[in-house]
């Protein structure tokens, strides 16, 4: 090949390259990664589905499983904290739960032994013991959540303070809490729901933190109203 033919070779090829690199620079190149690039970060803000249930608890029996104490009752009153963080399981929506509770009683007797069983013969007196409680940790399996009736499982933990050692004079006045329930939850409209927990298994003790661990078990009623966060 002579010079001359390299030489028309070359500027053949040259305005091709020019034209790919004007392209990359057009406001129609430039538009277009800039597109790529938003839908990235859109895609990391996206909002995540939550929730917000103002839920209050009433114990109609108790009974013995993992703990001594019984003829006593529970109540409490707080706000409850779901969040869809953890994708799907066995065909259930997989939430993330937290809860406050700024209102916790226990109404027992006055006089116990050290296990929490009431001494009837003594007094038949009770009495009522106000505190508060905090479950950070917890789960929330519900199933239909794009309908209208939304059955779920949940379970939280945490911890309860009492104003006095209960449920005897020889526990603490700080007790691991449990909680288990069942229930359904009603669609109202896009924003707002109705929970029914049909059945709930409250247990609280002190773990053995001092010799003595009487802890209760009590069976619950559970109601609440949600506010649902984002779409």
């Amino acid at each position: 090949m002579t010079l001359a033919e390299m030489n028309n070779l070359a500027e053949l090829n040259t305005p091709a390259k020019m034209d790919t690199l004007t392209e990359a620079l057009t406001p129609q190149g430039a538009d277009a990664a800039a597109g790529s690039e938003s839908r990235k970060v859109n895609w990391f803000k996206r909002p995540v589905e939550s929730e917000i249930i103002v839920e209050g608890l009433v114990s109609y029996g108790n009974y013995k499983i993992f703990a001594s104490a019984y003829n006593e009752k529970l109540y409490t009153a707080g706000i409850e904290y779901d969040r869809h963080s953890w994708g799907h399981f066995l065909g259930s929506q997989m939430d993330y739960v937290a809860e406050f509770l700024p209102f916790v009683l226990l109404d027992k007797p006055l006089v116990t032994d050290i296990w929490g069983n009431p001494l009837f013969y003594k007094s038949t007196a009770r009495e009522h013991v106000p505190g508060v409680g905090i479950s950070p940790i917890g789960f929330r399996w519900q199933w239909r959540s794009k309908k209208a009736i939304k059955p779920y499982l949940e379970a939280k933990g945490g911890v309860l303070v009492f104003t006095k050692k209960v449920p005897s004079t020889q526990a603490t006045y700080e007790n691991f809490s449990l909680q288990s329930a069942t229930g359904v939850q009603v669609k109202m409209s896009e924003r707002w729901g109705l929970r029914l927990g049909l059945f709930s298994d409250f247990h609280f003790s002190d773990a053995f933190i001092v010799p003595v661990n009487p802890g209760l078990d009590v069976m619950n009623a559970n109601l609440g109203l949600s506010y649902h966060f984002g779409k």
